[in-house]
């Protein structure tokens, strides 16, 4: 989808560039851009961190990150290629006096591409757009990306937003979040506005309801400060499951082009019903983790992890039942669900179609099974669909299938990464899969009632083991509408509504 609109030279400036986002994601997708001679020409990566390192050990660190986090793809020649075009300054993202290092070590090019990508806290986003302008480094051709959260309630988010507004153009800011860049996200457009088998069912007479899991098998990672801090709400549920969500729901956008895609999707964050007072009760669980086995392998409760407060009463797990109020979707509910230390890792929309209105056939074929599509973001992107055959043999007996819709079929070589097509869009200037102002917003406005009631009623959060699906109280939250999550069902057994 995307459309080279900007060719020229170009700097990137990662700040934060010594911390655990750079290391693991952005420098190694920078390389494989690199490598697979799509990253334009020239071009030079700016690494910015506090840390008395050389540029030679800073480039030693990269490399060690490259060869673990792409180790398939890495090519030593590539490499040296790619090395040349890194420097390394230390700078205190606060010391707004050091910037002139990088003023001068960028030098005089106003027509040069210039993306300012900040891997930091984002209570530094203000200081360090500011410190930045001051030095003279914002021009007409810069950029600066914000990665999640954007602020931590929707005060804070409004005024990291007006901050960051007061130096640089709402078209000069890309908010990232890297679900956007999977190949199987933009699949599910191409699926519903390129194919007329699909867009005419994606509405509330043929879909009975959407369900979006996000589970992760990791514990805290020595993020137990920054987690017990934000909670899984906040820290997945306002962003990653939201934008799912509208991407899922949203109305065909009259272009294909960034400014029409947002809009479409602010006006599903505009859509859905508030839930306060004791639908709070009905139609959210929070839930925390307590010691169990993933993989085989025992791990700790989150009140055990490192940096965890022992009375802590944030949640490790969110389950929630949204609703959209438009003429698409009234009555059908949207599933939301994503955890930490779950039974396994899997990222996936499930669009559950309604049955057939009338079973024709025999008794004994056996109870007629929903068709369904599963769209799987991680750990395999992919797309299939489920629906009813009739097996081989005399009779009418039916059989479930799954279609699978092979999304590297005609691909040459392997699928790029997530944040390879997203800092490739900045570069060139496409702005589509990146969030607006107004959707940031609007998803804080939806979410903080939830966080508010859950703090006044000051209950703790459900308790699951490790390793399972998240409190029982999740799966009570689809059965009580006769509904069951995706991996609770058996494949080949009937279910009833």
């Amino acid at each position: 989808m995307s459309l080279i609109t900007d060719s020229r030279p170009f700097d990137m400036i990662v700040v934060g560039a010594s911390g655990d986002l750079a290391h693991r994601k952005l420098l190694p997708s920078l390389y494989l851009l690199h490598q697979g001679g799509n990253l334009p020409s020239p071009g030079r990566i700016l690494a910015v961190a506090r840390h008395e390192w050389s540029r030679e050990a800073y480039l030693a660190g990269v490399e060690k990150g490259c060869r673990e986090h792409v180790p398939d793809d890495f090519q030593p020649d590539a490499w040296r290629g790619f090395a040349e075009r890194v420097d390394y300054l230390r700078l205190t993202a606060t010391d707004a006096a050091a910037y002139g290092d990088l003023a001068r070590l960028l030098g005089e090019a106003p027509d040069r591409v210039r993306v300012l990508y900040l891997a930091t806290p984002p209570t530094l986003y203000g200081d360090v757009s500011h410190a930045y302008a001051a030095a003279g480094l914002v021009t007409p051709a810069s950029r600066i990306v914000l990665e999640k959260p954007i602020g931590t309630d929707l005060g804070s988010a409004m005024e990291v937003n007006a901050s960051v507004g007061e130096v640089f153009a709402e078209r000069q800011i890309y908010r990232i979040d890297h679900y956007l860049g999977k190949e199987a996200v933009q699949n599910l457009m191409a699926i519903r506005f390129g194919n007329a088998l699909f867009e005419p069912m994606w509405r509330a007479e043929h879909v009975d309801h959407v369900q979006i899991t996000v589970a992760e098998t990791l514990g805290m990672e020595g993020r137990g400060s920054y987690y017990d801090q934000t909670g899984t709400l906040r820290d997945m549920v306002q962003n990653h499951l939201l934008q799912l969500l509208c991407l899922v729901a949203m109305e065909p956008p009259a272009r294909l082009e960034q400014n029409a895609i947002r809009e479409e999707k602010i006006k599903v964050l505009r859509s859905l019903k508030p839930i306060v007072g004791p639908d709070v009760t009905r139609k959210t669980v929070r839930g925390q983790y307590r010691e169990g086995a993933v993989a085989g392998r025992p791990v700790v409760g989150y009140l055990e992890e490192d940096d965890v407060p022992g009375d802590s009463k944030s949640e490790t797990f969110v389950a929630l039942k949204a609703e959209i109020h438009n003429w698409r979707w009234a009555g059908v509910p949207f599933y939301l669900r994503t955890g930490k230390r779950m039974g396994h890792r899997v990222s996936e929309i499930v669009i559950q179609f309604r049955r057939v209105p009338h079973l024709l056939f025999p008794d004994q074929s056996g109870m007629l099974d929903d068709n369904r599509l599963v769209i799987r973001l991680q750990p395999d992107e992919s797309i299939k669909l489920a629906m009813m055959i009739k097996e081989p043999g005399s009779g009418m007996h039916l059989k479930k299938v799954h279609l699978k819709l092979d999304l590297f079929d005609g691909q040459d070589g392997r699928m790029p990464l997530a944040y390879e097509r997203l800092l490739l869009d900045v570069i060139r200037g496409v702005a589509t899969l990146f969030m607006h102002r107004d959707e940031v917003e609007e998803a804080w406005r939806w979410i903080e009632p939830i966080h508010d009631a859950w703090e006044e009623r000051g209950n703790r959060p459900r308790v699951y083991a490790a390793g399972t699906w998240g409190p029982p109280e999740s799966i009570a939250l689809t059965v009580q509408d006769g509904r069951y999550w995706y991996e609770h069902v058996v494949e080949s057994q009937p279910r009833s509504r």
